[in-house]
């Protein structure tokens, strides 16, 4: 049997008791640690599981070795651990595929994840729109086609979620070119370079980004450790966000909130402007 369990955001006990009593019983337990992170070292779960064999697994085994984790649960039950809830990923939905093709019985546990938490901002969750995910630039890469579809939200007047990038284990161009296992030290962005990005791209002078109203003035609502007794929410500019961290350690996200916001979800912001 294959499980698929969310661990919710933030710690070892954010997860269901379900999921927790499953963690404990199964023969081979993988943690899946690259599309999110929990805020706390694999230590403590395994601590609070009571196992020090949870496998770590990266993009190279979960989207290319996938065959392992299954090899594992055909023949005894294994869990494959997700931060947030247990589908939040495509690669997820692509494992439990690969399991029905096998014919491996699989059961889904479900958790909170930043799709639902980030009812913290006060915005109601039916007036999101598509959510986007914001990558790192490169000096030679500078993608904008996220935000096409934030100008897409805007127009309809969504709010847009932005999840920015997580790079954990990751190599360098001339590192892969070279075939050398070397690997870059993870990196998380912050809302103050997500918003550094955005106003490149605002003075780019697109007249579909213009007409959709955001401008650097545009304000933002800046979010940090969604779930966690350090959770911190920041409503402020664009540019007041890239000036400077408003929000501490990550982990970031971001929500472009809609042109016309309800009473309600304006005067739950104000309790988060910059100057409170």
């Amino acid at each position: 049997m294959l499980y698929i369990i969310g661990l919710g955001l933030a710690d070892a006990k954010d997860v269901s008791i379900r999921g927790n009593e499953i963690i404990r019983k199964c023969e081979k337990v993988y943690l899946e640690a690259y599309t999110s992170i929990l805020l706390i070292p694999i230590e403590e779960l395994k601590s609070f599981y009571e196992r020090d064999d949870i496998i770590e697994a990266d993009r190279t085994l979960v989207e290319q070795q996938a065959e392992r984790i299954l090899d594992d649960a055909e023949k005894s039950d294994t869990a494959f651990l997700v931060v947030g809830d247990a589908l939040s990923a495509t690669t997820h939905t692509d494992l439990i595929i690969r399991a029905m093709d096998r014919k491996i019985p699989f059961k889904v546990i479900h958790n909170a994840s930043i799709m639902n938490a980030i009812g913290c901002t006060g915005l109601q969750l039916y007036r999101f729109g598509e959510t986007v995910s914001i990558v790192f630039w490169e000096d030679s890469w500078k993608p904008v086609s996220f935000f096409e579809k934030i100008v897409k939200n805007r127009v309809n007047n969504f709010h847009t979620l932005c999840l920015l990038d997580i790079k954990m284990k990751e190599q360098s161009v001339e590192n892969m070119m070279k075939n050398n296992n070397i690997f870059e030290p993870p990196r998380w962005m912050t809302c103050q370079v997500c918003c550094e990005q955005f106003l490149e791209i605002l003075t780019q002078g697109n007249e579909d980004f213009q007409a959709a109203g955001i401008t650097p003035d545009t304000k933002i609502i800046g979010v940090s450790k969604v779930g966690s007794d350090r959770q911190k929410m920041v409503y402020a500019t664009i540019a007041e966000h890239a000036k400077e961290n408003l929000l501490g350690e990550p982990l970031h996200s971001l929500v472009i909130p809609a042109e016309e916001l309800h009473e309600l979800e304006l005067e739950f912001l104000d309790h988060f402007k910059l100057d409170n």
